[in-house]
């Protein structure tokens, strides 16, 4: 016979983590919309439940008792796990809508522009896609996934490798046509478009990076537009503004549909990458298992595409 849990009461748990995160009664009381003495009250209960006290009243304050600093990280993630819980239950009654966070750069040049095709295939799930370059805190929304820009790894969340990125000059067909580019010298002759996004990644380079590496001189590498998202910095190019130094998976379809040409067969591969990560419990869900198999489909097939094209360019 399975043996029954004893547990305090979750109230006095909830204050007591509080508490214990503020080391201050008040501040607990506000975040639990309850009275300081209510707070104090459940903490008692807990200390009468467990035969210890939790806190140390000092001259400078609250601190935590040795054995309370030792639960108190499992207590936390034991909230955590009930926070996730709660989501799940969420998401098995609403088991129609998927919520997704992905940077809005990624967001607006690759996956908006497929996911037509996972809606096609799965009309019984609606996708609520919010685009923010913010990391989610799982614990703390009713997020599903994000596709995250970054090196990698995510510990604490399944996360599969989805887009290698590389950055690649592109240019306006007509640009390209009225003031060909055909080595990196003719730049000279141009306006450099510049990324400014937001993203820490030191083996990104801006173009005096990728001038200076292949020995370029004589083109001012700081002057030109610059823009603090990658798509900007790729709608500026196709409208003819100048050549930007670009993410070729966000270029890609552009590339694609001829709004958009290489003039130089130069591709800078980078560390980060695009990730796709979720909670373990999350991947129990239906409609993540579907959006999972889906997208790892989608990336695999852009990846073969991309090596087709680089084969027959010889990049």
């Amino acid at each position: 016979m399975e043996t029954r849990r004893r547990l305090p009461p979750l109230n006095a748990l909830r204050a007591f983590e509080s508490a214990a995160r503020h080391l201050n009664f008040s501040r607990a009381a506000e975040e639990l919309s309850v009275t300081p003495g209510a707070v104090s009250q459940q903490i008692q209960n807990l200390e009468d439940y467990v035969g210890a006290a939790l806190f140390k009243r000092t001259p400078r304050g609250l601190l935590l008792t040795d054995s309370a600093q030792t639960a108190l990280p499992a207590l936390r993630e034991a909230f955590d796990r009930l926070a996730e819980a709660a989501s799940l239950l969420t998401a098995a009654v609403d088991g129609r809508r998927l919520t997704l966070t992905a940077p809005p750069s990624f967001a607006a040049k690759w996956l908006v522009p497929r996911l037509g095709r996972f809606e096609s295939s799965h009309p019984q799930v609606d996708v609520w896609l919010s685009a923010d370059m913010e990391l989610v805190d799982f614990a703390a929304s009713d997020v599903d996934l994000a596709i995250r820009y970054g090196p990698g790894p995510y510990p604490g969340l399944e996360a599969i490798r989805l887009l290698n990125e590389t950055v690649i000059p592109v240019m306006s067909p007509d640009l390209a046509t009225a003031n060909p580019v055909r080595a990196p010298a003719d730049l000279a002759r141009h306006v450099l478009l510049h990324d400014g996004s937001s993203n820490a990644d030191e083996s990104c380079p801006d173009w005096q990076m990728w001038l200076a590496a292949r020995g370029v001189r004589g083109v001012d590498a700081t002057r030109g537009p610059r823009f603090n998202q990658s798509s900007l910095v790729i709608e500026a190019a196709v409208s003819g503004r100048g050549v930007a130094l670009a993410k070729r998976t966000l270029a890609q379809d552009d590339l694609d549909a001829g709004r958009l040409v290489a003039p130089m067969p130069i591709s800078t591969l980078i560390d980060f990458a695009y990730f796709l990560v979720h909670p373990k419990a999350k991947g129990r869900l239906p409609q993540v298992k579907s959006f999972v198999g889906w997208i790892r489909g989608e990336a695999e097939a852009h990846e073969r595409a991309l090596a087709t094209i680089d084969n027959g360019a010889g990049i």
